[in-house]
């Protein structure tokens, strides 16, 4: 698992150092690539996890993906600030409802924040059935936020 994030941010790294490269980036344009980044790294982290519970792995094991998923949920909001939807000039699937729905954004990414610390907790004991469900709960907030505010 740790393989697998530090293979990708390695990846993103280099990716990024590729892009700045190619000519005069924007604030905003930075905002929306760093973000998608980190959504794809959430997914991969998500997957990853399922993957462990999936295979009978120790819970345990997955401490450091779910406390890289909590510490990116608290993160979401600020990772949506006004100017960086499509007016930023690259292609995103933010939906305008996360600027025009602001509160109803923030209060499905703290539901994502709460079920994603109690993963991160759940993965310091060693109740597979509890973390297991709460993988659940953790992938269903992403898909709920996803339903409402990306296209």
């Amino acid at each position: 698992m740790k393989r697998i994030i530090t293979l990708a941010a390695v990846g993103l790294l280099c990716l990024g150092g590729g892009a700045s490269a190619q000519g005069a980036r924007t604030p905003a344009a930075d905002i929306v690539e760093a973000r998608q980044a980190a959504m794809m790294l959430s997914g991969v982290a998500a997957n990853a996890i399922k993957a462990a519970v999936d295979a009978g792995q120790p819970i345990a094991s997955q401490r450091f993906a779910t406390r890289a998923l909590a510490r990116w949920a608290h993160a979401v909001p600020g990772a949506f600030p006004a100017g960086s939807g499509a007016e930023a000039g690259v292609r995103t699937t933010a939906k305008p409802e996360i600027w025009s729905d602001r509160a109803g954004f923030e209060a499905k990414a703290a539901d994502y924040a709460a079920a994603a610390d109690r993963l991160a907790e759940l993965a310091a004991g060693d109740d597979a059935a509890a973390f297991s469900a709460q993988l659940a709960v953790v992938r269903a907030s992403c898909q709920s936020c996803h339903d409402a505010y990306k296209s």
